[in-house]
């Protein structure tokens, strides 16, 4: 049965070089003639057992060069994917031509004034709303010291980020507001500089790292408390230009 189940194995991936009439199928090991009466058979059980034939050249490309391209269409929707996603890689700035992680180069570029926004919002539920905003956290002012945080994470995006340039910011703002509708803080963060690289990722840093604050100064009353929605909002300058969501 072994045997058999072999020699049908390794008919079913030559199906193309054999004839309808006699051929000698010879390999180190086999040498046999065949009867194509013989093969169908064979291939009919091995596909009773295994499912659909595999595709005739898939694993022997030499064979393909020679009698012509033979792949199905369900063999050929896996190739154009490929190429699109290496077209794609082509655009992504940060990745090397072997895939590598790389810094990019921007000494090339124009200083240009650049400015990002970006928001998160920051959901406390009733009960840790209302205590911040009586200003009762143990730690103290929960807005304020998230405020602060966010400013210097903004300055400190180079250093937790690894491929971000270290840029000269020339402005943060984070604004944090308490909005009683679903019991939440919003919080909005700014930065801008004049400089060859955008300031987006300096803008995120700095929501996040507040709304980040604003957990650690309230995780003793909740640890339910959820961080969501961090988002770029609107970005100026450099050579893409203005860039805001929704627009």
């Amino acid at each position: 049965m072994f045997s058999t189940l072999r020699r049908a194995m390794l008919f079913r991936r030559f199906p193309a070089v054999i004839s309808p009439a006699k051929r000698t199928f010879s390999s180190d090991k086999v040498s046999d003639e065949i009867d194509l009466r013989i093969l169908n058979e064979l291939n009919q059980e091995m596909q009773s057992i295994f499912g659909a034939e595999p595709p005739a050249t898939m694993d022997y490309p030499e064979l393909e060069s020679s009698i012509g391209s033979t792949k199905p269409e369900s063999c050929r929707q896996y190739e154009q994917p490929a190429k699109l996603a290496t077209e794609d890689m082509s655009k992504l700035t940060h990745v090397g031509v072997s895939g590598e992680a790389q810094m990019v180069d921007v000494s090339s570029k124009d200083n240009t004034k650049r400015t990002a926004l970006a928001s998160c919002k920051v959901n406390l539920g009733k009960r840790v709303f209302d205590l911040v905003l009586a200003n009762q956290m143990g730690k103290g002012d929960v807005l304020g010291v998230a405020k602060i945080a966010g400013i210097n994470g903004a300055k400190q995006t180079s250093s937790l980020i690894p491929l971000c340039h270290n840029i000269a910011l020339t402005h943060v703002r984070v604004d944090l507001r308490l909005n009683p509708e679903d019991f939440s803080v919003d919080v909005e963060g700014e930065a801008s500089c004049t400089g060859k690289t955008g300031v987006e990722m300096e803008a995120m840093t700095a929501v996040s790292v507040a709304g980040l604050t604003v957990y650690d100064m309230c995780k003793a009353a909740s640890k339910d408390i959820t961080i969501t929605d961090v988002r770029l909002q609107r970005k100026t300058g450099g050579k893409s230009g203005y860039w805001s969501r929704g627009e």
